[in-house]
């Protein structure tokens, strides 16, 4: 693993700086999703937890009885909103997933430990109550990107029977990470969010999932753009040597794809990313 001074580090996880034309990328997200919001059938801002960042979004497939894609967002867990998300519905909805988009609460008010512990209870409520909404608790898939990349992982991780007894051992069958970040060492060192998210050692053993063993069951699928960071790049490839090829038998950086760029791809049909996550939720 290269060594990279404060600065160097800032360079390399600075995605707002690596992507000049960002902020023209995420107003236009936050506007496509507010028109999908008024457009498709939805249910917003439903609780699944007693504070007010613990709700999340449902859009229903037209079937019942659907697959379930619950998709988190990133943000360096201090920034965006589910409301910035929305726009990855439709398609994901046409193809038969009911979606779920849950927010979280961000740092610097908790800490990343606190997001992962929100984020188990989001997806247990999902398990426990998305046969009303049309989906399906025995077919859940989560996909993240970013900040959310490293959630899916720490979910696909999680005993979930030491949350809840009456939860299966699988309740994610499996994650799609897209851009993911697995060690929080380096994070912890970068400038750039040192002040917001107050990384502890502790901290950053108990939530990197390189270094957790590999999931007893389901797979991990790690993508991330040939346009971002070696850093990004280094994480992509990281999660697959900890975890393995059975864990992820997939870990791929698709050309032209910018940390931004490659989230929407997500929402087209035909493409590596879309074809992948429907892979998660219809296996042959």
């Amino acid at each position: 693993m290269t060594t990279y001074t404060p600065e160097a580090l800032n360079l390399q996880y600075n995605n707002r700086l690596l992507v000049p034309e960002c902020m023209d990328i995420l107003a236009k997200w936050t506007q496509d999703s507010a028109k999908v919001r008024q457009s498709l059938p939805c249910h917003l801002d439903v609780p699944y937890g007693k504070a007010a960042s613990h709700t999340l979004d449902i859009f229903p497939a037209a079937n019942s009885q659907a697959p379930v894609v619950v998709f988190i967002h990133g943000g360096y867990w201090r920034t965006l909103d589910k409301a910035d998300q929305s726009f990855l519905a439709p398609t994901l909805t046409q193809q038969g997933a009911c979606v779920v988009i849950p927010n979280y609460s961000l740092c610097p008010a908790v800490t990343v430990s606190d997001i992962v512990l929100e984020l188990v209870q989001a997806v247990s409520w999902v398990y426990q109550n998305i046969d009303q909404y049309g989906g399906d608790p025995a077919r859940i898939t989560i996909a993240g990107h970013s900040a959310g990349g490293h959630l899916v992982a720490m979910l696909l991780a999680c005993q979930w029977q030491k949350v809840n007894h009456t939860l299966p051992s699988d309740v994610v069958k499996n994650a799609l990470s897209i851009s993911g970040l697995f060690e929080m060492q380096t994070i912890q060192r970068c400038p750039y969010l040192q002040d917001s998210l107050h990384l502890t050692d502790a901290e950053v053993l108990r939530i990197s999932p390189a270094w957790m063993p590999a999931p007893p069951s389901g797979q991990l699928l790690s993508v991330c753009g040939g346009d971002e960071s070696d850093e990004f790049k280094r994480h992509n490839q990281l999660i697959q040597t900890a975890w393995g090829t059975a864990t992820v038998p997939i870990s791929e950086t698709l050309a032209g794809l910018n940390h931004f760029t490659m989230l929407e791809t997500l929402c087209q049909r035909g493409s590596r990313l879309n074809d992948l996550l429907m892979s998660l939720v219809r296996p042959n």
